[in-house]
């Protein structure tokens, strides 16, 4: 489903350049689950980045479904990314003056969702993830691990083909991680969606088809 060609990005700090994706190659099956792990700096969240185009490579392609996205316009690809990607951030990023309901149907409205329909797809995917009765109540009136399960549901909502995972359950207890882990591993399996994690969670890592490890910009083993 995903193929990654050559992938090199490069920053420029303090009139100095630096590599932090070195030439990677990697294939990602329809479906499949894969873990990214390594050490801080090796590059893991950099990759999720462009593989979500939410940042453009310095060299080198990605093809979903052999299409070169970065071919496109940021329109184009903006419009691609909101149908096709959901995300899943370590942080939430939710909106603190919004519930969690709101937050949920938030990228349906963006994307012309009508609001009933948004609302139904929201509370569905809400009850999915076991906060049926927690749908009203804004980020600061919500446990941690709530937070995530929202983040997990509004990634849902236009029903993506991809979640790209940066630490999902790095910022949350070992028994709340587990249930954000289980809930992950139960929307692939059930929906058939190709997850990628970027994770230190050696738990979650072992759920997955694949483990790639990452090292100074390049793969380094794979599992």
């Amino acid at each position: 489903m995903i193929t990654i060609q050559n992938l090199k990005k490069t920053f420029v700090k303090d009139g100095n350049r630096i590599e932090v994706i070195k030439g990677l190659d990697l294939d990602i099956a329809k479906g499949e689950k894969l873990a990214i792990v390594g050490v801080s700096g090796a590059g893991k969240s950099t990759l999720i980045h462009i593989l979500g185009t939410l940042d453009r490579p310095t060299d080198g392609h990605i093809l979903y479904d052999g299409v070169d996205v970065f071919r496109w316009h940021e329109k184009e690809l903006a419009t691609f990314r909101n149908r096709k990607i959901g995300f899943v951030f370590q942080f939430h990023n939710l909106l603190p003056e919004f519930t969690g309901l709101e937050n949920t149907m938030m990228p349906a409205l963006i994307n012309g969702v009508s609001h009933s329909n948004a609302m139904k797809r929201a509370k569905d995917l809400l009850s999915e993830v076991g906060l049926a009765d927690r749908m009203t109540h804004k980020p600061g009136e919500l446990s941690g691990g709530e937070q995530q399960r929202v983040a997990v549901a509004r990634a849902l909502i236009m029903e993506p083909e991809v979640i790209l995972a940066d630490e999902p359950t790095g910022n949350l207890d070992s028994e709340t991680g587990k249930k954000v882990e289980d809930i992950l591993i139960q929307l692939n399996k059930t929906r058939k969606i190709t997850l990628v994690v970027v994770t230190h969670n050696k738990s979650l890592a072992d759920h997955m088809t694949r483990i790639i490890g990452l090292q100074d910009g390049r793969i380094h083993h794979v599992v």
